[in-house]
């Protein structure tokens, strides 16, 4: 029973995971492409963009956009495997996480909406990690920052021990009268 318990809880940080290893960033959004949302949702990719273009007006460009040429060159080099073993007769489409939210209310099986859920998380996911990352830029800039002013401040107490100790080392003239 504990088995089951423990893999239950622990399949939707794995489907997360694969989520988050499926969205790119293409002209400066996080997306993901059609074809891997059609295999979130066990439909074929065929089926997820009719339901697209029958609700056109749900899709504006911020929400969806079609890869151009450069573009889907560029990301299927990063694949390690071509397209599903066939030429393509398009190239695939990007939706925002707007866009994945909006297909929500166009795909309306009960698989697209459990999907939908972990996707969304996916992305919120995502921008909390880039934000701790940059939280952590920022103390690190800050830390270097201090170490600087620090590492001048040490320079100068050095300067000045060595004058003092250059002084202390001079030959002095005794104290006291001189008598031949």
């Amino acid at each position: 029973m504990a088995k089951k318990t423990r893999s239950v809880t622990h399949q939707p940080l794995i489907l997360i995971e694969l989520i988050e290893r499926r969205i790119y960033l293409i002209r400066g959004h996080k997306v993901m492409l059609s074809t891997h949302l059609a295999e979130l949702y066990s439909v074929e990719p065929r089926v997820l963009m009719q339901s697209v273009k029958r609700n056109r007006d749900r899709f504006p460009e911020d929400f969806m956009f079609q890869l151009n040429d450069a573009e889907f060159k560029d990301l299927k080099s990063q694949f390690v495997t071509s397209s599903r073993g066939g030429l393509r007769r398009a190239n695939p489409y990007a939706f925002t996480e707007h866009g994945v939210a909006m297909l929500s209310s166009v795909l309306r099986s009960q698989q697209a909406v459990q999907m939908n859920l972990f996707i969304i998380r996916a992305f919120v996911k995502l921008r909390e990690m880039l934000a701790t990352h940059k939280d952590l830029a920022r103390k690190i800039e800050g830390l270097e920052r201090q170490q600087t002013e620090q590492g001048a401040q040490l320079a100068a107490v050095y300067s000045i021990v060595k004058k003092l100790i250059d002084v202390s080392t001079k030959p002095h003239n005794p104290i006291g009268f001189k008598t031949d």
